[in-house]
Parts: C-alpha cells; sequence; structure tokens
C-alpha cells in the first residue's frame, strides 16, 4: 500500500494583482472558447475531442484540488476588487499576452521548484519579471 501524499505549502511572494488579474481573465476566455467548440462536437458540428478533453481534465483538477487552493483564490479576488497592485502576502482566445506568459511561467515555476524545496522567489525579484523590462 503507498504512503498518502503529503501537502506542500507554496509561497508566491509580492504576487502581481493586476497581471494575476488580467491571466486569469485569459484562461477564463479561453475555457469559454473551449466549452462552446466541444459543445459544438456534442452536436456533431466539430470533429475535434482536445477542447472536450481539456475541459475534463480542468473539471478533474479543480475537484481534487479547489478546496486547497481557495482561501488564496479568495485572497486574490479581494485583492482584485479593493484594485490592490501586488500582494504581499503569500497566496496561493487570443494569444496569451507576453506579460501574462512571464506571470504564467513564474507562477508555475514557484510550484514546481518549491516543491522540491526551494525557497520562494518574489515575482519583482524573478527573470520573468526583469525580462519584461
Amino acid at each position: 500500500m503507498s504512503a498518502e501524499p503529503s501537502l506542500v505549502a507554496v509561497h508566491l511572494l509580492a504576487l502581481p494583482v493586476p497581471l494575476a488579474a488580467r491571466s486569469q481573465q485569459h484562461f477564463e476566455e479561453l475555457m469559454r472558447e473551449f466549452l462552446l467548440i466541444a459543445d459544438g462536437h456534442q452536436h456533431g458540428h466539430s470533429p475535434h475531442e482536445v477542447p472536450a478533453r481539456l475541459m475534463n481534465l480542468v473539471h478533474t483538477l479543480v475537484q481534487q484540488y479547489g478546496a486547497v487552493t481557495g482561501p488564496a483564490e479568495e485572497r486574490l479576488a479581494d485583492a482584485i476588487d479593493r484594485g490592490d497592485q501586488v500582494i504581499e502576502d503569500h497566496l496561493l482566445t487570443l494569444a496569451t499576452p507576453t506579460d501574462c506568459v512571464a506571470y504564467r511561467r513564474w507562477y508555475l515555476g514557484q510550484v514546481i521548484t518549491q516543491l522540491q524545496g526551494a525557497a520562494p522567489i518574489p515575482w519583482t525579484d524573478s527573470d520573468q519579471a526583469q525580462n519584461l523590462g
């Protein structure tokens, strides 16, 4: 019998709130488009299975990890509503804009490297932020 995996806290330091909001909005737009494509496939209008499979994967990930990320998502939503520029506390269709790609790479890189034991790197000190110039 295998041991159940333990949870690891991942800290996102100096999270750029407006950029996180834009990245989240872009992701939601993409998911809506995939839903339309998948719905068309169910009605015989599209030969592509990829959007439907992707939507199933996203649904599965949200079900498995949604409870873990919920409080962090609430803090981000509150920060967006307040118009904050940066969160100093720890959190958790078209081509993606360059700054959103950089943010996504930093965000996912932080998750991966911290799961491997590395210390968190604030957005403002990251290579991705520095390369945006």
